[in-house]
């Protein structure tokens, strides 16, 4: 990186302000400012000289964002989003300036909330006493041990397990989609039966934790659930600037 790097963390609209005390990357913290062309606003930095995906910088950068969306609507950059200087920033933002508002007036009032659904723990006990199968192959390990056997029943334990899941899964996404504007389905996480975040409105946050942990209280034998929010509305923003690779550190 060259020493006019320059760090972006988000774009916002035009007239709000920074939040503060806030600081950026790097060490010693690197003290954000503003690039703005027209209708909205680049927050920036000083990019680190030898920027990493270390622990400190990641939260930092994490830390922006999320103050950032406590005062307006914020369209989020991903973790080593740097640009050549100030001037490649307002290049990129009067180019896609019209999208960028679009965007911005999509997410305003807005927070994402990220759900994960994965087979209940320490829930053999329901699922002997609801599955037959498994009660039937619990029997026969009884009445003759075996390594085959064994390996039978722990398949069928595991794929009662993901399939119960995988029920609550739909059943939850069925009851929060109404207390959403929109889903956006995330990656397969290995282990989960269900990756799916939410853009909510900022004053339904509590309604929809609180329909989580109803839910989660109701089905605890077949689900765990996993809520993360009010998030930066990653997963609601269709496109990015270019950002130069990162190595993890």
């Amino acid at each position: 990186m060259s020493g006019n790097d320059v760090y972006v963390y988000a774009i916002i609209p035009a007239g709000q302000a920074l939040p503060p005390g806030a600081v950026g990357v790097g060490s010693p913290a690197a003290a954000l400012r503003l690039v703005d062309e027209g209708r909205v606003t680049a927050v920036v930095s000083a990019a680190p000289p030898q920027l990493r995906a270390r622990r400190r910088d990641l939260m930092a950068h994490q830390e922006v964002l999320q103050r950032l969306t406590d005062t307006g609507p914020v369209l989020p950059m991903r973790f080593g989003t740097v640009a050549p200087d100030d001037e490649s920033v307002r290049a990129q933002l009067a180019r896609s300036q019209a999208e960028h508002r679009t965007t911005l007036s999509h997410l305003r009032g807005g927070v994402e909330f990220n759900l994960k659904a994965l087979p209940a723990q320490d829930a053999l006990a329901a699922v002997v006493a609801e599955e037959k199968n498994v009660r039937r192959l619990r029997e026969a390990v009884r009445r003759r041990p075996g390594y085959e056997a064994n390996v039978r029943l722990g398949e069928a334990v595991s794929a009662a397990l993901s399939r119960r899941a995988a029920e609550a899964g739909r059943k939850i996404l069925h009851e929060l989609t109404p207390l959403a504007r929109e889903t956006a389905p995330g990656p397969e996480v290995h282990g989960c039966v269900l990756n799916v975040s939410f853009l909510v409105d900022r004053s339904r946050g509590d309604s929809f934790r609180t329909t989580v942990q109803r839910f989660a209280d109701r089905h605890r034998d077949h689900v765990e659930l996993r809520v993360a929010g009010p998030l930066p509305c990653y997963s609601f923003v269709s496109s990015r600037p270019q950002r130069t690779p990162v190595a993890g550190g």
